[in-house]
């Protein structure tokens, strides 16, 4: 399968490299990005040519499929946004999923997710389309990811979790079982959530507590 991503960051680079160690069996070769930043237009990312910008996506070639490989904390929604904006159906989109990602047979997985290294679910884990999950999170037995979130490295969900569309789980939170992260919400790096996150707002601290 050929695949494009839409973005040429930090995250698309992971994908990539992601993509690179698959087996040759479902082997998924990135052809290159497509990114809106100006000064990347023509460049070489990793060895790999940026094509234009994601405004292009629709006039290349039926047979490649997409990935949108953008996350950032401060725009939890930005991947989100960016799918809606192309406006591409849904049979467009690929996953990428490191083969050293550990995920039971009954793990659901929605088109265009990124699954990365060390990755860690155990059992009924659903993971909605277009989210980011990155190295060495824990999704325990019936956690919910809904779409377009992110996971940053190293979060561990207990037993039951909801994480709503577009919310951003910073780097080696831990979030107590059956708790809900609402919509939009951002939760800080290393937090220890033990209540429910209210859609959009931002949690931090340990206990995680309300900031803004």
């Amino acid at each position: 399968m050929d695949v494009v991503l839409l973005g040429a960051g930090g995250l698309a680079r992971e994908a990539v490299e992601a993509t690179r160690v698959r087996p040759s069996r479902g082997r998924i070769t990135v052809f290159g990005y497509l990114d809106d930043a100006f000064s990347k237009q023509g460049q070489r990312i990793g060895g790999l040519p940026v094509l234009g910008p994601t405004t292009s996506a629709d006039g290349l070639a039926a047979h490649l499929r997409f990935v949108a490989a953008v996350a950032a904390s401060a725009d939890p929604s930005r991947r989100s946004r960016l799918v809606e904006r192309l406006g591409l159906p849904e049979a467009r989109y690929a996953r990428i999923i490191h083969p050293a990602a550990s995920l039971a047979p009954s793990t659901i997985i929605g088109a265009g997710t990124i699954v990365l290294a060390g990755v860690v679910a155990t059992c009924d884990v659903i993971i909605g389309r277009h989210v980011a999950v990155m190295p060495g999170c824990v999704l325990t037995h019936d956690v919910i990811l809904g779409d377009g979130c992110t996971l940053a490295s190293g979060v561990q969900l207990a037993g039951a979790v909801q994480v709503g569309p577009d919310a951003y789980v910073g780097s080696g939170a831990a979030i107590r079982e059956g708790v809900r992260i609402g919509a939009g919400a951002v939760v800080g790096m290393g937090a220890v959530v033990i209540r429910d996150v209210p859609a959009g707002e931002v949690w931090a601290g340990v206990p995680a507590r309300r900031l803004r």
